[in-house]
């Protein structure tokens, strides 16, 4: 495997089994199971998704088919709330990625933010769990027709949502956005937003938009939010960011020079740091820069930048 595929959701060989979506004796297999989802946060026992069999009595809401492991089908239920739970408000950022989230019907587990544990979690529970949570927050957003403002309802085994009145069919929505390694000699670009915590820089990112081509964006997004012009574009690696439908397509660009002019709509402050101070942010040692969360692809190109790994 090729180390672009080794990025956090990148890939388990699941066999999403498509072939078999809409059949009504899916959830009749033999032991069937599916993991847990509540308001996005993902059911954790330790550092592992719970997998339930589908009769279990905390498995309440519709089942989203996620391919099979083996002979064994694997689906994705969001639950509902509980009498108790906590409210929408108490789930902030600070909350949501820190503190286990307890069912009363599932003891010894608790929900969890994914970006919380997304490194821990071994390839087919990171696999799973983010193609569950934007699958389900798609389901979540998008229950009306765009076309008539008809309620819809959900069709082949969760992978598509159907409109009775009009009979338009409707798919879950990826965005792509396009992520960049701008390097100039030994030095690479990163920014920082308003807003961002204290120390945090990553990679300049933005979405693709219509009619343009992912080099364009990366050059487009580049000159927007740093006025840094760049040269030669290429693609790394790719990765899923369900928060909530993003494909994020990792890039490397050369630059053309190294004047930063800001937008400080979108960037608080960007800088360049060779690559021994890159390392050295990476191990926590830098005075100025903590990087983007380790499992984001932001720190998997840096980090493969700094060890000279990426093709």
């Amino acid at each position: 495997m090729r180390i672009a595929e080794q990025v956090t959701f990148g890939g388990s060989a699941l066999d999403r089994a498509a072939h078999l979506r809409g059949k009504p004796d899916l959830t009749e297999r033999p032991g069937a199971q599916t993991i847990v989802l509540w308001r996005g946060l993902i059911l954790m026992q330790g550092d592992a998704a719970v997998r339930l069999p589908l009769d279990h009595p905390g498995v309440v809401g519709a089942r989203l088919f996620l391919g099979l492991e083996g002979e064994t089908p694997l689906f994705a239920v969001q639950v509902p709330d509980w009498d108790g739970a906590p409210d929408a408000r108490d789930l902030g950022p600070g909350r949501a990625h820190t503190d286990p989230i307890a069912h009363p019907a599932l003891p010894g587990t608790g929900f969890v933010d994914l970006r919380a544990v997304m490194a821990r979690l071994s390839p087919r529970d990171a696999e799973t769990a983010a193609t569950a949570r934007a699958m389900l927050e798609w389901h979540r957003l998008h229950g009306f027709c765009a076309a008539c403002g008809s309620a819809s309802v959900i069709d082949e085994s969760g992978w598509r949502r159907v409109c009775p009145n009009c009979g338009r069919f409707h798919f879950p929505r990826t965005d792509p956005v396009v992520i960049m390694l701008v390097t100039h000699g030994n030095s690479v670009l990163l920014g920082r937003s308003p807003g961002w915590p204290d120390r945090m820089y990553s990679l300049l990112a933005g979405f693709v938009e219509p009619g343009e081509t992912m080099e364009a964006a990366v050059r487009r997004e580049v000159f927007e939010e740093a006025g840094v012009r760049c040269g030669d574009v290429g693609y790394l690696a790719s990765q899923p960011w369900p928060f909530p439908s993003s494909l994020m397509l990792g890039c490397r660009a050369e630059a053309l020079g190294r004047d930063i002019t800001l937008d400080p709509v979108e960037l608080e402050d960007a800088l360049w740091l060779t690559r021994e101070e890159t390392a050295a942010a990476l191990a926590g040692r830098h005075p100025v820069v903590a990087p983007a969360r380790r499992g984001a692809i932001a720190h998997f190109l840096l980090s493969n930048w700094v060890a000279d790994r990426l093709a």
